[in-house]
């Protein structure tokens, strides 16, 4: 793979479906079943909730990207923002982390819609074994460049946005247009649940920075970097909106919870038939796999802008190849080996803590330091920086009374994080440099 980034390599539709193929593989998939735990009977109002909220936050990388296009759009937004500190390196690599960790819970979504579609209870060894093998194989798809996985991206997208909607229709259609779902025995959590589990469709909508991570390649960035967030986040409330809506009219609650990893394969079974339901198994298949694909392709870029920038370590232990070629090896590996120790949920929880920490970095720096370059509205980063600071403590108050281990983990991890780039930039003694925002 050349390790040079190539300008203009990326189309405006090509940034599109890589942002929607991760949305859409980790938001609808994945987390449909674990926000309607949390949120009861309204679920699907947290999609629209968790929209406001992320419209909000995409303004500051919005402005920012527009400005300074990047191969490393987080690790730029980060280093403009506050320089080459541990601050602005810890949380690139917490970005860098939650992208990874994304792949682990959509390789496992993958596996868990396969298994089901085969009629094999998706549990055991076979769930992480063919989770990393899908990983796998969307490595081999990055080794092929950026126009391969433009093309095949795009190509997955259309797939899996249209029969996803269909998907949506024909069971609001089946169902006689009504959403029936109701508490079924299953205890939701007011309130607090309701804003928890808006975390959980935060993370549902963070692939946009997928975008952002692409910045530099992307045709005309300085226009095309803010009209492909806005078109992929609008794609991709639609999308969710009906689909969940779909899934209440066709499911009990409980129903929906006991299938949460694999919600939309149970739901097409009562409304659509033995056919609907496969044919809904193979769009997840497809809108896991195209997730899978972009994903590894930003963040093995993002982690090659941060070395260039004297963020984060590099070796090459002995491959050879550049930079890029480096850190897609160690993307693919850090995926699987999540995707052989955390199940679903735990990996969307640390996925969540993650990214809302970073987000509420980014947004704070840029306030603080770059708005009056930018001409931003800086009312719109503080408002960006209180839902978040609230989503994230219902959030972690819930976990703690549910799993409080995964809460420990994650905040020794970012802590750790922390520690780790303060000595790291220490040795080596880091000075500031001048670098471009195309990579180079």
């Amino acid at each position: 793979m050349n390790s040079d980034y190539k300008a203009g390599s990326i189309s405006l539709w090509d940034a599109v479906a890589m942002g929607t193929g991760v949305m859409i593989g980790a938001g609808i998939l994945a987390l449909t079943g674990q926000i309607a735990e949390l949120a009861g009977p309204t679920f699907p109002l947290v999609f629209i909730v968790g929209a406001i909220v992320t419209a909000f936050s995409a303004y500051t990388y919005i402005r920012m990207s527009n400005a300074y296009p990047s191969a490393g759009g987080i690790g730029m937004i980060l280093q403009e923002a506050y320089g080459p500190t541990a601050v602005a390196a810890a949380a690139a690599l917490l970005m860098a982390l939650s992208m990874v960790i994304n792949e682990s819970l959509v390789a496992r979504t993958f596996a868990n819609y396969l298994l089901r579609g085969l009629g094999i209870a998706p549990d055991g060894l076979l769930v992480p074994a063919i989770g990393v093998a899908l990983i796998i194989a969307a490595y081999v798809v990055n080794i092929s460049g950026n126009r391969s996985v433009g093309w095949i991206s795009q190509l997955l997208a259309v797939l899996k946005v249209g029969g996803i909607t269909l998907f949506g229709i024909s069971a609001l259609w089946a169902g006689g247009f009504t959403f029936g779902t109701t508490g079924d025995g299953t205890a939701s959590q007011g309130l607090s649940g309701f804003v928890g589990a808006t975390a959980l469709a935060i993370l549902a909508f963070k692939g946009f920075t997928t975008i952002t991570n692409s910045g530099a390649e992307i045709v005309d960035p300085h226009r095309n970097i803010g009209r492909a967030i806005i078109i992929s986040l609008a794609v991709c409330v639609v999308v969710y909106l009906l689909v969940a809506f779909a899934v209440g009219s066709s499911l009990p609650l409980g129903k929906i919870v006991e299938a949460k990893d694999y919600a939309l394969a149970e739901a097409a079974a009562p409304s659509l038939g033995e056919t609907g339901f496969y044919l809904t198994v193979a769009l997840a298949l497809i809108a896991t796999a195209s997730g899978v694909i972009a994903s590894i392709f930003a963040v093995s870029r993002m982690l090659a802008m941060l070395t260039e920038m004297k963020l984060i370590p590099h070796s090459h232990f002995g491959m050879s190849g550049g930079v890029r070629d480096h850190t897609l090896i160690y993307t693919v590996v850090i995926a699987s080996l999540l995707t052989i120790l955390f199940d679903v949920s735990r990996i969307a929880s640390m996925g969540a803590f993650f990214y809302l920490v970073m987000d509420m970095v980014i947004h704070w720096g840029v306030y603080r330091n770059l708005r009056a370059e930018l001409s931003a509205h800086g009312w719109i980063m503080l408002t960006a920086i209180g839902l978040d600071a609230i989503v994230l403590v219902v959030f972690a108050s819930l976990k703690w009374q549910s799993d409080p281990m995964i809460v420990v983990v994650a905040f020794a991890i970012m802590a750790c994080v922390l520690i780790f780039e303060h000595w790291f930039l220490q040795r080596t003694k880091t000075e500031p440099h001048q670098h471009d925002h195309n990579g180079n």
